[in-house]
């Protein structure tokens, strides 16, 4: 079974398929809507075989495009459209093709590009209803769209979805997150992420319908009611949002998943308070493969029970998931690797290496450490950022934190912080923050080099950008 056939399977359902505050279209009309966006591709020249390069954001027509450019064996690749022309520049170079498909809006960075990578610019009309159509050899091997990773270590790497490995990834999201027809569905994140066109086909393959979020905010937060979601994807910094608004609520919710970072267990226990019987999940994986593990709504419950600790774990293993920990060090952390159907970037052996570090503890959850290329050696000892901000964070004048390495010509590297105080808490004295700090850790996790923002820098994810960090701190 391929992707493809789970949505053909109810190309004459009147169930609705996507939501939005103008109307409903049903299965019937997105995928009509899908072969117009065959013969739209089939107008521009769009070769078979090729990738379309995209510029888009979460609307019914990006969502009927994506579809006819997998039947019609055209994967869509879509960019951040919010990225400048020099980060877009190698993503285009890097994915074989002649044209860049756009919505007007970034009609003239479109053009910016194409200019500097040889290609042609289409802007995305409203797409005609048609009538489905597939293109009858595509198989499993064949991508469904290409997705790109965030690029917050280097320049984003291109991961075809496959047909056959979405169908598996279908199968374990929708169970973790009780995901199915009768559900609606809304992401707050781009259409270009992996939570938001990846979760857009866990969703349509499941059978839900989705409730396009173009842009967050507090207005588009308090509008979906309407749309009758029962399941929203946000990121923590989110869920502050909405609790110092005092707007989290949302009637009909059934599941709230959040992702890109843990949450801190004072966030969760208000969460918690203001969305009584909402379950809440977060599912750790990344472009390359996802979900690794999950924390579920039983793990969540626990933790607010007087479990704390498990929130700053990912979880244990996802069904049907091998997750174990490569080349440990004395702490039990190494290379997090794992094996499954679903995991669409696989070496040749089936395991796929995903550069973050962590280890697994006596119950199976296994608690983040950092990237490889953030652990931080400081006079030949090893220091993982996650390890020292989750002590940090605990901190009740400690909003956020970030943790890294600069260079030192005694130490090799030291530690330093960069902290988001907390509004309501006085900040203490540096001094104060490293007794507290030693308390929890061996001296040499210690930061000896700390500073504050008013907030911590963040792609469009809202993933920390530890990088841009050490860049500013390598630059004083």
């Amino acid at each position: 079974m391929i992707w493809l056939d789970l949505i053909e399977a109810r190309v004459d359902s009147a169930e609705p398929a996507v939501v939005t505050d103008d109307g409903v279209w049903t299965w019937r009309e997105l995928l009509a809507r899908s072969g117009g966006g065959v013969e739209f591709l089939d107008s521009i020249g769009a070769p078979a075989g090729h990738p379309v390069v995209a510029l888009l954001t979460s609307r019914p027509m990006s969502f009927a495009l994506t579809i006819g450019a997998a039947a019609s064996d055209r994967a869509l690749a879509p960019l951040g459209p919010r990225l400048t022309v020099s980060e877009l520049v190698p993503c285009v170079e890097a994915v074989p093709g002649e044209v860049i498909v756009t919505e007007a809006e970034f009609e003239a960075l479109a053009r910016e590009v194409a200019a500097r990578t040889g290609r042609r610019v289409a802007v995305l009309p409203d797409l005609p209803a048609s009538g489905w159509r597939r293109d009858a050899t595509i198989g499993a091997d064949r991508p469904a769209a290409i997705l790109h990773t965030s690029g917050t270590t280097g320049i984003p790497k291109a991961v075809a979805y496959t047909e056959g490995r979405l169908v598996a990834r279908v199968k374990v999201n929708s169970q973790l997150v009780d995901l199915g027809p009768g559900a609606v569905y809304a992401t707050a994140s781009p259409f270009h992420h992996i939570a938001g066109l990846g979760m857009m086909f866990v969703a349509l393959g499941s059978g839900a319908a989705l409730r396009p979020m173009p842009r967050f905010d507090i207005a588009a937060w308090k509008a979906l009611p309407a749309s009758g979601v029962t399941h929203a994807l946000i990121v923590p910094t989110m869920v502050e949002m909405l609790l110092d608004a005092g707007e989290l609520y949302l009637p009909g919710l059934r599941m709230l998943q959040y992702g890109a970072s843990s949450i801190h267990p004072d966030t969760l226990s208000r969460a918690m308070a203001a969305l009584p019987g909402v379950g809440f999940v977060n599912l750790f994986g990344q472009t390359e493969g996802s979900p690794i593990t999950a924390l579920t709504p039983d793990d969540h419950r626990f933790a607010a029970a007087g479990h704390a600790h498990l929130l700053t774990s990912v979880g244990r293993a996802a069904p049907g998931v091998e997750v174990v920990i490569a080349e440990p060090d004395e702490t039990g952390v190494g290379e997090i690797h794992a094996r499954a159907e679903h995991l669409f970037r696989p070496d040749a052996d089936g395991w796929l290496r995903t550069g973050d570090l962590g280890r697994i503890d006596a119950e199976g959850y296994l608690y983040l450490s950092g990237r490889k290329g953030d652990k931080i050696i400081r006079g030949g000892e090893n220091v993982y950022p996650l390890e020292v901000e989750h002590v940090l964070a605990s901190h009740p004048a400690v909003a956020e934190v970030c943790v890294y390495g600069v260079p030192d010509r005694v130490f090799g590297e030291i530690v330093a912080a960069t902290i988001v105080p907390a509004a309501d808490v006085p900040l203490p004295s540096w001094d104060e923050l490293r007794a507290f700090t030693r308390e929890r850790l061996a001296g040499f996790k210690v930061p000896t080099r700390w500073e504050t923002a008013t907030e911590l820098p963040r792609n469009a994810t809202g993933k920390v950008l530890r990088r841009t960090l050490i860049d500013k701190a390598g630059g004083e």
